[in-house]
């Protein structure tokens, strides 16, 4: 049969990527497993960090920054992905990346630690979508699938592996070594990928959004601080956090009437009409709310009710991520047979399942009885994580992978800050109501010798039930106080734990249900044997043969 020229533009354009796709892959498997395992080796070394440079109360702020940063650039990143192609976009996020983490490395005071964690955000979410991104382009649906499985497990293995990589470079080395060693992982990641990734020539002028990043920065970061920042540092209704939110809100709906008409808008207004593109980042959304939940609390529970140290709190999720990321590399291999929809489903009852048996829990609870129920929650995350992403890329053009796939993971974001934020609320209110009733008297009848410790306790109540919780259930905290008043204390405060963190794994229950219905407005979305789409034209024929 004859080539046509379409056919033979086809192969010449596909031929870099089959020629340099190993090199390729090493290379966003370095980038995604360094990027991922900062968050959690920097969360181990942060009390050698704050014991050095000082600067205690801003100490929330070196997360916070990194978040707000990362949070933000995402649905940005996606689009200039589009845009100017993604081997620039791609480089540039790792070299931002690697600039920021040799800077915070030096950094002589907090300040400036922060600043840099900032910036270091803005590479880490730029490169955050792209290898999900890229994935999509390179593969057919069905290789997609196992591909993106694979990614989402090494992510979720940096979650295990990271607290004890973190400690021993703390321990052997210095904190600073915590960002130095991204510099020659980071390099090998950026040679690799300019090598392998193909480039992109835009066509025409590259229009950019302005005005559409502008509102959208701005509605998004004060959003993010108002969730961050209300019922801890600020009361809800504190004017602080009534203008965070106002703002919020002007910037939001700005946001949408620019993108309503911006030739080349960030984040598509006509987008939110399509039911798969709404649906599937609606399950996402609701996912996230639940499952950053639980990534919260069950460490709390193991701590304060099953009795694991406080020291080893950072391993308990530990059987979570081991059966997630076990799902997450097979799912690849039922979705092409069950499809999307019921795969999601599936996955979304199996968390919901799990967020129950997690609401059952009690005093009398083992360590083993906790994993297991950890055990099916991770099971139903791995089946859905994956998906979420896959099914927006079957369902869209060339031309628009990069806004889709960022979108999925940007809604995500959002939706793991509402989900600790209200799920937070949640048990600091029904906290305080049981402490207040049943730890108040017998606070009050302590000694006139204590009357500090009364007034520190009073005020945690009211303020910080979690680090009441936190402080007191500590084997070292508990060996420091009277007999007496630890026999009546203690019941006290594990019944109002258990009580409370019945009441979030409900809630939390009730949004992952939420997600589970949603799951059925889906379209029959079916994993093909194509890559992305292009618009206006017919499937193309499958050129990435399958990896061994």
């Amino acid at each position: 049969m004859q080539k046509t020229a379409s056919d033979e533009n086809l192969t010449e354009s596909a031929a870099p990527e089959l020629k340099n796709r190993g090199l390729l892959l090493t290379g966003l498997i370095i980038a995604m497993l360094f990027g991922a395992l900062d968050g959690t080796i920097v969360g181990t070394a942060m009390p050698r960090i704050v014991g050095e440079l000082g600067g205690l109360g801003l100490m929330a702020w070196l997360t916070t920054a990194y978040m707000l940063t990362s949070t933000v650039v995402v649905p940005i990143a996606g689009k200039l992905a589009d845009l100017i192609g993604r081997r620039v976009i791609y480089v540039t996020g790792l070299i931002i990346f690697i600039v920021a983490s040799a800077l915070c490395g030096m950094s002589q005071n907090i300040t400036e630690l922060i600043l840099f964690r900032g910036l270091q955000g803005l590479g880490g979410g730029i490169m955050m979508p792209m290898a999900m991104i890229i994935i999509g382009d390179l593969f057919t649906g069905k290789q997609r699938a196992k591909w993106q499985g694979v990614f989402g497990a090494i992510f979720g293995l940096s979650s295990v592996v990271g607290p004890q990589i973190g400690g021993w470079i703390v321990d052997a080395l210095d904190w600073r070594w915590v960002f130095y060693i991204n510099l020659p992982v980071g390099i090998i990641a950026v040679v690799l990928i300019a090598i392998a990734l193909p480039k992109h020539k835009a066509i025409g002028k590259v229009k950019f959004d302005i005005p559409g990043i502008a509102t959208m920065v701005i509605g998004v970061v004060s959003l993010l601080l108002a969730l961050t920042f209300g019922g801890k540092d600020y009361a809800w209704l504190s004017w602080q956090i009534i203008s965070l939110f106002a703002i919020a809100i002007i910037s939001l709906v700005s946001f949408v009437v620019i993108e309503s008409k911006a030739e080349e808008p960030i984040l598509p207004v006509r987008l939110f009409k399509n039911r798969t593109f709404t649906t599937i980042n609606g399950v996402g959304f609701l996912m996230a709310v639940g499952m950053f939940g639980a990534i919260m609390f069950v460490p709390l529970f193991m701590q304060g009710i099953v009795g694991i140290s406080a020291s080893a709190s950072g391993t308990v999720m530990t059987p979570l991520m081991i059966t997630m990321i076990a799902a997450s590399v097979v799912s690849g291999q039922f979705i092409h047979k069950i499809g999307v929809r019921k795969q999601m489903l599936t996955g979304m009852i199996i968390m919901a399942v799990g967020f129950y048996f997690l609401s059952t829990m009690g005093i009398d609870t083992t360590k083993l009885t906790a994993s297991a129920y950890m055990l099916l929650l991770g099971l139903g995350m791995g089946l859905v994580m994956p998906i979420l992403t896959l099914a927006l890329q079957e369902s869209f053009p060339k031309s628009e992978l990069g806004v889709v796939t960022s979108s999925s993971q940007f809604f995500r974001q959002i939706g793991g800050t509402f989900g600790m934020t209200i799920l937070g609320a949640i048990m600091n209110h029904k906290s305080t109501v049981l402490l207040e009733q049943d730890l108040t008297p017998v606070v009050k009848q302590l000694p006139a010798e204590a009357s500090e410790l009364s007034t520190q306790m009073t005020n945690m109540i009211h303020t910080n039930p979690q680090g009441l919780y936190s402080s007191l259930l500590s084997p070292e905290a508990l060996a420091q106080m009277p007999k007496e008043f630890v026999q009546h204390m203690l019941p006290i405060l594990k019944n109002a734990l258990v009580s409370s963190l019945h009441q979030v794994f409900i809630f939390g229950l009730v949004f992952v249900l939420l997600g589970a219905i949603l799951t059925l407005f889906i379209g029959n979305i079916k994993v093909s044997g194509r890559k992305s789409k292009k618009t206006g034209t017919e499937d193309e024929k499958d050129l990435s043969p399958g990896l061994a």
